[in-house]
């Protein structure tokens, strides 16, 4: 069963067309990629289907009803979580109450240090689980600030993972990161999204078919191609408009 459908979108910004008849789904727990080269509208797709812009025509479902002007709060709240590009994290929180002030957030509740959230059992073990799946545990009285990147980037997916999505939208989640930091990377993402579907904008290869079970293709703001891994490596057309020799 698809939990994200997107049907026909088109946007355009001031004239330009950016996206044209965009039409695909997402099933329940699939690793979904998109990739195309730079101004190919993958940013865009991500922000019609986070809520960030809406499209100028077509229709967004999420788990069979349609959110096409639901504004980003509620699809957050409905289990449609994203992750950015740039880390986005609280700087100057530890890394615990960074992922504590989500989980809060979740159930309903501002975070604010003078009620002392730290004394919600529940709150607080939920945080816990977060922090030893994404590898971050031992690093939960550290400052977000004093964290290596590819830890911040662990962080951000763990503030993402705060809100108990269905679906994670990731941004370029291995952008800036060193090949070692890549592969650990790889394997959390993997390892994160077992229970739940995820649609990733990825620009290195190695990791769009060491993660993907599907991809698709955007050329000038169109689906070029979309199939499994190795279909989409053997596509000449493919070959032809982004991967040339990186899908060799």
């Amino acid at each position: 069963m698809a939990i994200l459908e997107i049907r026909d979108i088109f946007k355009d910004f001031d004239g330009l067309r950016v996206l044209t008849g965009i039409s695909l789904s997402v099933e329940e727990r699939e690793r979904f990629a998109v990739i195309g080269p730079n101004g190919a509208g993958k940013t865009t797709l991500f922000n019609i289907v986070s809520g960030k812009f809406r499209p100028s025509s077509g229709t967004v479902m999420y788990d069979g009803d349609e959110i096409t002007r639901a504004p980003m709060h509620q699809r957050n709240r409905r289990g449609l979580s994203r992750s950015f590009q740039i880390t986005n994290v609280f700087q100057n929180l530890s890394v615990f109450d960074n992922v504590l002030a989500g989980v809060c957030s979740h159930a309903g509740l501002r975070y604010n240090l003078l009620r002392r959230p730290h004394r919600n059992q529940s709150l607080c073990r939920r945080t816990e689980e977060i922090l030893e799946e994404v590898g971050l545990w031992e690093f939960r009285q550290t400052l977000a600030r004093e964290l290596a990147y590819g830890q911040q980037r662990a962080l951000e997916l763990a503030i993402t993972l705060s809100t108990e999505p269905r679906l994670v939208l990731l941004d370029e989640p291995t952008a800036g990161m060193s090949r070692q930091e890549t592969e650990e990377a790889i394997r959390m993402v993997r390892r994160v999204t077992e229970r739940m579907a995820c649609m990733i904008i990825e620009h290195d290869m190695n990791v769009v078919f060491s993660l993907a079970e599907r991809i698709a293709v955007l050329h000038y703001g169109m689906i070029l191609a979309c199939g499994r891994p190795e279909d989409i490596r053997q596509d000449q057309r493919v070959k032809d408009a982004y991967l040339g020799e990186q899908g060799s």
